[in-house]
């Protein structure tokens, strides 16, 4: 099973850093899928119904806040990273990651540099991601 995977949040000066992992069925094609940065926050919440209805498998990882001082913000997205997969309900035979870095992990793994626009599993993990850090941010301003 190949799975995307990517982490939101890298930059941002509040919150935790999420990432998402995504195994999608190739039968079954989600329009719209690209990079979450580029995409309104309605048009991420609509295609992340599709993602969560129609995806073989999907997981969230998150690093908190006192995670990132602890470590390094590198080092916190990498954990993010592995706990996404690690949730995951099945094993990888390739895990895709975006961007040039990689976390260490059991599991053949590959960096696709832009990969949230390359790789229809990268840019449904960045989605999902993104939707649930939103969230988060959220219950943080009520």
């Amino acid at each position: 099973m190949q799975v995307g995977v990517d982490e939101v949040g890298l930059g941002s000066l509040a919150g935790p850093l999420v990432a998402g992992a995504v195994v999608l069925d190739s039968a079954r094609n989600i329009e719209g899928l690209r990079d979450s940065k580029k995409m309104s926050s309605r048009a991420r919440y609509k295609i992340s119904q599709d993602i969560f209805d129609q995806a073989l498998f999907w997981s969230i990882g998150i690093a908190t806040k006192k995670e990132i001082e602890e470590m390094n913000v590198l080092a916190a997205s990498h954990l993010a990273m592995q706990r996404a997969i690690f949730n995951l309900a099945t094993t990888p035979s390739l895990v895709l990651v975006d961007g040039k870095n990689k976390p260490r992990l059991p599991f053949p793994t590959k960096s696709v540099v832009k990969g949230d626009d390359k790789v229809r599993e990268i840019s449904a993990a960045s989605i999902i991601a993104k939707v649930c850090r939103d969230k988060i941010m959220e219950g943080f301003s009520a």
